[in-house]
C-alpha cells in the first residue's frame, strides 16, 4: 500500500521567533524605490505590518507611530510600515496622514508570508488577503528581539512597549 501525504508549503507556515535572523527582503517603498531590510542594518528597527492603508485602525496605528516619532528618533531607530497596498496607495496614505517614516509595499505578499503574518482569509472573506497587524523589533544586526502578531485586525499593538523596546 502506498500512502500519499499532502505537500505542505513550509513558506506558508513560517513563524519568526525571538533570536531568529530576520529574513531579508526587497520591496518597493512609497517613492517606488527598492528597499531591502539589509539597508536598515546598524540600528534597531521596528517592522510594523498593517492590513491596509486608509482603514480606520491602520490609520490610527500609523498616526500613533507618527505622533511618537520624537521618542523613537531619540532612540535612533528605523521604523518601517509594510502592507499589501501598492506603492502608489501608500504614497497617498503617507501624504494624507503626514507620516514621517517609510512605507513598503508587499503587493506580492511574499514578505508577509515569510514573516508568518499573511492572513489568507482576511476578515473571514475567502480570496481576500492582507498582512496581520504585527510588530517585529530587530537589533542592529537584524536579529529579532521581539514579536507581536494579532489574529484580530481591530487589535492595536502596545505602543509604549514598542517605544520602550526601541530605546
Amino acid at each position: 500500500m502506498i500512502l500519499y501525504l499532502p505537500l505542505i508549503d513550509s513558506r506558508k507556515h513560517m513563524t519568526i521567533k525571538v533570536g531568529d535572523k530576520a529574513p531579508d527582503f526587497k520591496l518597493l517603498n512609497h517613492e517606488v524605490k527598492h528597499r531591502k531590510l539589509s539597508d536598515y542594518r546598524g540600528k534597531k528597527t521596528a517592522i510594523l505590518f498593517f492590513p491596509g492603508a486608509f482603514t480606520g485602525v491602520c490609520t490610527k496605528e500609523m498616526c500613533t507611530i507618527r505622533d511618537n516619532m520624537s521618542k523613537l528618533n531619540s532612540a535612533k531607530a528605523n521604523i518601517i510600515g509594510i502592507s499589501v497596498d501598492s506603492p502608489f496607495a501608500l504614497a497617498q496614505f503617507r501624504k494624507e496622514n503626514n507620516l514621517n517614516f517609510e512605507l513598503l509595499s508587499d503587493g506580492q505578499r511574499e514578505v508577509s508570508r515569510k514573516y508568518g503574518t499573511l492572513d489568507e482569509k482576511f476578515v473571514g472573506l475567502e480570496g481576500l488577503t492582507a498582512a496581520k497587524r504585527s510588530v517585529f523589533i530587530l537589533n542592529g544586526e537584524g536579529e529579532v528581539t521581539h514579536t507581536w502578531v494579532s489574529d484580530d485586525p481591530a487589535v492595536e499593538p502596545d505602543y509604549d512597549d514598542i517605544i520602550q523596546r526601541l530605546n
